[in-house]
């Protein structure tokens, strides 16, 4: 399945390779990208795959905060 949505508050490399990085953590999640000119967050992840806890994951992690 695929997924996208917009993060507001990633300002530099290390914001994308946070969020990437923590896509890690989820086996459910085949790839996640992170556009930081955009915000937009495209990820590939099973059909099972609740996106709402790697959100609220996203959101613990900083200033981060998901637009729908």
């Amino acid at each position: 399945m695929k997924t996208e949505f917009k993060v507001e508050g990633f300002h530099c490399k290390s914001c994308k390779m946070l969020v990437e990085d923590t896509a890690d953590d989820f086996p459910e999640i085949k790839s996640c990208r992170v556009d930081l000119k955009t915000g937009k967050v495209t990820m590939e992840c099973e059909e099972y795959f609740e996106v709402s806890k790697f959100k609220k994951e996203i959101e613990s992690l900083g200033n981060y905060r998901i637009k729908s």
